[in-house]
């Protein structure tokens, strides 16, 4: 019967780098079941970022990137020996199963994760986070603007009337109502990244008596990003 398997052969080069992006499944109704805070809810980020670091320390990528519902996984080593369906199934799984345990209360309906596949190259992985970033900045804009927009108008007129602008037009109307999106706390502009970094330790060695200073690495949660560059991608070791 395995003969039946649709794709099972199907595998992802082994010598390659890829991107797994996960979105969430009817995340728009699981807000409003959750009855989340808007445009922004502090705890549903803090569960996502979360859910991120389960999935950096369980599949060891080298630097994940989340915003709304979405995760971003780089691997330079292919996961499961490249087996297509394997990677897609098992990181979808245990990001929703993440999900569930972290936030910790009872669901009106399971939560789930798509993936794909994405491969890439070295000059590649900044332009497809910078292409994630840059959405990361147009969501937060349109969530702070048809927030807004409710509080005076119906759902309806609030979803048309933002329909019809542009991303400069809805940060002015913002803007003069006294809402600057430069003030906004910078997760919710630019996103959050995951990445190994190094801590320095002092220790004594007794076998060769004298201290020593050794480096350790540990999965850090960036808060603070700042807008993606070539730069910034080096200096965290992902591109060379």
């Amino acid at each position: 019967m395995k003969d039946y398997e649709v794709y099972s052969s199907l595998r992802v080069p082994k010598n390659s780098k890829i991107i797994i992006r996960l979105d969430g499944r009817a995340f728009h109704q699981l807000a409003r079941d959750l009855e989340l805070e808007k445009p922004y809810d502090e705890n549903f980020y803090n569960v996502l970022s979360k859910v991120c670091e389960d999935l950096f320390k369980e599949f060891s990528p080298v630097f994940a990137y989340a915003f709304s519902d979405e995760i971003s996984l780089l691997f330079d080593k292919v996961p499961f020996d490249g087996r297509l369906e394997k990677i897609d199934s098992v990181i979808a799984s245990f990001a929703a199963s993440s999900f569930v345990i972290n936030y910790g209360c009872e669901f009106k309906k399971p939560p789930a994760f798509d993936s794909r596949i994405i491969p890439v190259q070295d000059e590649n992985i900044f332009e497809y986070f910078k292409w994630r970033q840059d959405e990361s900045w147009r969501n937060c804009i349109n969530s702070h603007g048809i927030f807004y927009l409710k509080t005076k108008y119906s759902n309806t007129e609030a979803n048309d009337k933002i329909n019809g602008m542009k991303q400069n037009e809805i940060h002015e109307l913002l803007f003069q109502n006294g809402i600057n999106l430069n003030d906004v706390e910078t997760y919710k502009k630019r996103g959050i990244g995951i990445y190994r970094k190094n801590k320095k330790i002092e220790g004594f060695n007794k076998k060769e008596n004298k201290y020593q200073t050794s480096y350790r690495s540990y999965v850090y949660t960036d808060w603070e990003l700042p807008i993606f560059t070539q730069d910034f991608f080096k200096k965290i070791k992902v591109i060379g």
